[in-house]
């Protein structure tokens, strides 16, 4: 290829890691829910796009990023515990098609709310003041937006990782995936940490949509395209394992990156194939384990 310099690849790859840094915020609330109540969350990306639009409207409203940064997050928190508590909890037991299609329905939902709150076409994406424009990184001009995208993913997956780590209600997280029955005989209220755990797994996708509303089109049908990649980098991590999670989605988004450059017209089915691959070498996911969804 005329002009392709290692600077280019470099470049390329750097762009990969800033998309792929959505992808793995996104697959962290999925393999969270999935991984402790073992529901298939449909909704995931419409709660994603809900929190674009509260993100680009707080912003719009206020002028501050900051304070949208924290708001969307809690509002689209607590979606999720009122979607656990009325809506999921009534169906554990029955199977996972039930939670399977009731999150299904509800993301069509959610779909039509925005539609009729913010219209059909949607709300055009700002990037923060201070954000914008473009900073040398030593390869080239790169945004400065992206390098925040990468910068603030990387803090909030570090948090993630303290609290299950190092806190009473992370541990009862991290028991409660391997062994629900043990943490229930130990005394701990099995259905308030469903509720914490659906609730913290619907606000990492409201963050994630309002870190990804700067870099693509705020409309009501955009949480349907990334649901679909989002599960692609939860199959190839593995289901319900959240250091999968995060490797996979940055593996994700090198590879439709560097697809882009090379073959633009293949990179949404790249990622497709790079699923196939792995499942073909290892069918529970790079870092999944057998038998998880039996």
């Amino acid at each position: 290829m005329t002009g392709l310099t290692l600077d280019l690849l470099l470049m390329q790859v750097l762009t990969g890691i800033a998309l792929g840094s959505i992808y793995a915020l996104l697959a962290l609330g999925l393999c969270l829910i999935f991984g402790m109540l073992t529901v298939v969350n449909f909704a995931h990306g419409a709660f994603f796009m809900v929190g674009a639009f509260l993100g680009v409207y707080f912003l719009g409203l206020t002028g501050n990023f900051w304070f949208s940064l924290i708001i969307v997050p809690l509002i689209t928190g607590i979606l999720g515990l009122i979607t656990e508590r009325f809506l999921i909890r009534p169906l554990y037991g029955r199977g996972l098609d039930y939670p399977l299609l009731l999150t299904f329905g509800l993301s069509y939902v959610l779909i039509e709310a925005m539609r009729v709150i913010f219209g059909i076409e949607g709300l055009p994406s700002i990037t923060p003041s201070g954000l914008s424009g473009s900073l040398h990184v030593g390869i080239g001009y790169f945004p400065k937006y992206r390098l925040f995208l990468i910068a603030v993913t990387a803090l909030i997956i570090l948090a993630l990782w303290l609290f299950i780590q190092k806190t009473r209600y992370g541990l009862i997280i991290k028991a409660g995936s391997r062994d629900q029955e043990i943490v229930q005989v130990l005394g701990v209220d099995v259905a308030k940490v469903w509720l914490l755990v659906f609730g913290l797994g619907t606000a990492i996708a409201g963050l994630s949509g309002i870190l990804a509303s700067p870099t693509r089109s705020v409309n009501p049908e955009m949480g349907i395209p990334i649901l679909a990649e989002s599960f692609v980098v939860t199959v190839v991590g593995g289901m319900g394992s959240t250091v999968g999670a995060v490797v996979a989605g940055l593996l994700v988004g090198i590879v439709y990156s560097l697809t882009s450059l090379f073959a633009p017209e293949f990179a949404e089915l790249s990622i497709f194939v790079l699923m196939a691959v792995v499942l073909l070498i290892r069918p529970q996911g790079l870092f999944g384990k057998a038998g998880l969804m039996s």
